[in-house]
C-alpha cells in the first residue's frame, strides 16, 4: 500500500484559512478560526492576524483587534497599518497616535498607508503639535509625493485654522486634485473668508458639486444672499445638478430675498429627485416658505413629512407665530409634546414670538418658566427679548424694565429697542428715557432710536423735547440708514436703495414712474372733471 504524505509549507497553512477568515461576520466565529491558527502554530503570523484585524474593524470589536496584535512579537507595517486604521474608525485617536509611536521604535517602517489615519487622527483631536512632527517625518521618509498624505496635512491644517500652513502646503503640492482643492475652500469658508475662498474657487479647473456647495454655504453664512444666489445658477449653466446639501444651502438665501419662485422650483426640483424623502430638505423649504409669506404652502409641506424632527415642529411653530396664527402655533406645540418630541431653544423662541402677536402675556410668561423648569433649558437673550417684547406689548412697562435688569446676560439693542417702541405705543416717557440711555452706550450713530424718542415727546405734547432731539441729531451730522427693497422677477432678485440711481436700467425706471405718475394724475383730473359737471 502507497502512503501518501502531504507536507503544508507556513504559507501552505496560511492560505488555508483566508477563505475562512473572508466568511467571517461575527466575533465569535473569529474566535474559533483563531483557535485553530494558535492549535497549528501560526499565532506569530503577520499575514493572518493582519486579515483577523481587518475582520475585527469591520464588525467594530476593536478590543479583540488589540489582544490579537499584543501577542504578535514583531509585528510588521502591514499589521500596524491595519490597527492605526482600525483605531481611527472606532474614533479612539490618542490609541492611534500611540500605536504610531510605537511602530516608529520597532522594526516597522511608516508608509504611505499610516500616515492618512494618524493625521486624521491630529485633526479631529486637534493637536497641531503632534501634526507638525508627523508632517516632517513624511518629509524624512520621502513621501510627500502622495497626494493622499498631502491632502491629509491639508485638512489637518484647515481643521486646526492654520490657514497659512494650509496655503502654504496647498501651493507646495506637486500634484493636487479635487480633494486638495475642495480642502482649502471649504477651510476659507468655515472662517469666513469668502473672497479668499472665491478667488480659489475661480481658479479651480475642475469644480465638483462640493466645491459649488461649498461656495453657496459660505456666501450664504455670511450674509451675501445674492451672491448665493448667482453660484446657483451658475452651477446649473455649466451643467452641475444639485443635491440635496446644495439645495439645503441655498433655500436660506432664497428665504431672506423672498426669492419664492426661485424656492418653488426648488421644491419642484427636489421632489422630483427623491430629496423630499430627506428631513432637512423640508425643513429648509418650509423655512423658506413661512419667510416668504407663503405659510400654507409651509404647513402643507410640514402634513406631508413622513418623518418630522425637532427642527420640523420649531420651524413650523415659528411660522405661523409670525403670521399671526398665534392659536394654531400653540395648538401645534401641545401636538409635538403628544409626539414626544423634545423641544429646544428654537421652539420656545416660536412660541414665545406666538404669545406676543397675539397678547397672551400669561401664556407667555407660563412657556418662559416651563423652559427651565420642565425642559432644563436656560433661556438666551433670544427668549428675553421676546419677553421684553410681549410684556411691552401687553403695557407692562415696569415688568418689562425690571426683567431687563435681572437678565443673567448683557441685554443688546434690539431687548432695549423693543422697550422703546412700547413706550411709545404706551406713552411712558420715564421708561423711555431710560432705555434711550442705553441705547446712546450701545449704538450712538443709530438715528431711529432718536426719531423714536422725539415722537414720544411729541405724542405727549412736551415740544421742547422735539426740538432738542432734532438739534442733538443736526449736531451729530447723523443720516438716516436708507430704505431698502426686493423684487424678483424671472428668479432674479434686484435690490433697491433709497436714492440709488447706480443700476444700469435706473433711468428707464424713472421713466415709466414719472409714466405712470402722470397717467395717474390725468385719470384724476378725468374724475374731478365728471364730477363737475
Amino acid at each position: 500500500m502507497n502512503v501518501r504524505f502531504v507536507v503544508l509549507t507556513v504559507k501552505g497553512l496560511e492560505d488555508m484559512f483566508i477563505p475562512m477568515l473572508n466568511n467571517c461576520k461575527t466575533t465569535k466565529f473569529l474566535k474559533k478560526i483563531h483557535a485553530q491558527i494558535v492549535k497549528f502554530s501560526l499565532s506569530q503570523s503577520n499575514y493572518l492576524v493582519t486579515r483577523m484585524v481587518e475582520i475585527c474593524d469591520t464588525i467594530g470589536d476593536i478590543d479583540y483587534a488589540n489582544s490579537l496584535f499584543t501577542k504578535v512579537d514583531d509585528p510588521n507595517n502591514y499589521l500596524y497599518n491595519s490597527m492605526i486604521r482600525a483605531y481611527t474608525h472606532k474614533h479612539r485617536y490618542i490609541s492611534c497616535i500611540n500605536m504610531y509611536r510605537q511602530m516608529m521604535r520597532g522594526i516597522a517602517s511608516p508608509d504611505e498607508y499610516t500616515y492618512p489615519f494618524v493625521i486624521r487622527s491630529c485633526s479631529a483631536t486637534l493637536r497641531v503639535d503632534i501634526g507638525e512632527q508627523f508632517h516632517g517625518n513624511v518629509c524624512r521618509f520621502g513621501l510627500m509625493s502622495s497626494v493622499v498624505i498631502a491632502n491629509s496635512l491639508l485638512d489637518m491644517y484647515v481643521k486646526c485654522d492654520r490657514m497659512g500652513y494650509a496655503r502654504k502646503m496647498f501651493d507646495e503640492m506637486s500634484e493636487r486634485d479635487v480633494i486638495s482643492w475642495n480642502g482649502l475652500i471649504c477651510g476659507y469658508v468655515r472662517l469666513r473668508q469668502v473672497k479668499k475662498a472665491r478667488d480659489l474657487f475661480d481658479e479651480m479647473p475642475n469644480k465638483s458639486i462640493v466645491s459649488w456647495t461649498a461656495m453657496i454655504s459660505g456666501y450664504t453664512k455670511t450674509g451675501c444672499y445674492g451672491d448665493a444666489l448667482e453660484v446657483f445658477r451658475r452651477m446649473q449653466m455649466v451643467g452641475v445638478k444639485p443635491d440635496w446639501i446644495s439645495l439645503v444651502s441655498v433655500l436660506p438665501a432664497c428665504a431672506q430675498l423672498g426669492a419664492l419662485e426661485l424656492g418653488k422650483w426648488i421644491h419642484f426640483y427636489a421632489e422630483k429627485y427623491g430629496y423630499l424623502r430627506k428631513t432637512s430638505v423640508c425643513n429648509a423649504l418650509m423655512e423658506m416658505y413661512a419667510k416668504c409669506g407663503s405659510v400654507d404652502q409651509a404647513w402643507q409641506l410640514f402634513g406631508q413629512m413622513s418623518e418630522r424632527d425637532v427642527i420640523s415642529w420649531s420651524t413650523m411653530i415659528g411660522g405661523l407665530a409670525n403670521h399671526g396664527k398665534a392659536h394654531e402655533a400653540l395648538k401645534l406645540f401641545h401636538e409635538m409634546q403628544r409626539s414626544a418630541v423634545e423641544p429646544n431653544e428654537i421652539t420656545f423662541v416660536g412660541l414665545l414670538c406666538a404669545c406676543a402677536h397675539a397678547g397672551l402675556c400669561d401664556d407667555g410668561l407660563r412657556y418662559f418658566d416651563s423652559m427651565k423648569d420642565d425642559y432644563n433649558i436656560e433661556p438666551g437673550i433670544e427668549h428675553y427679548g421676546c419677553l421684553v417684547d410681549l410684556l411691552g406689548r401687553t403695557g407692562r412697562l415696569e415688568r418689562a424694565l425690571a426683567i431687563i435688569k435681572s437678565m443673567p446676560v448683557k441685554p443688546d439693542s434690539a431687548i432695549w429697542g423693543s422697550l422703546l417702541s412700547s413706550c411709545r405705543t404706551h406713552r411712558n416717557l420715564e421708561i423711555a428715557v431710560v432705555a434711550m440711555e442705553h441705547l446712546l452706550e450701545l449704538e450712538p450713530e443709530d438715528t431711529g432710536n432718536y426719531i423714536l424718542l422725539a415722537n414720544i415727546y411729541a405724542d405727549l405734547g412736551k415740544w421742547d423735547g422735539v426740538s432738542r432731539m432734532r438739534k442733538f441729531i443736526r449736531s451729530k451730522s447723523m443720516k438716516k440708514t436708507p430704505g431698502c427693497s426686493l423684487i424678483e422677477i424671472n428668479s432674479l432678485v434686484q435690490e433697491f436703495l433709497s436714492g440709488d440711481n447706480s443700476k444700469p436700467f435706473s433711468k428707464d425706471i424713472h421713466e415709466v414712474l414719472e409714466l405712470l405718475a402722470l397717467h395717474q394724475s390725468e385719470e384724476h383730473d378725468l374724475v374731478v372733471d365728471t364730477i363737475l359737471n
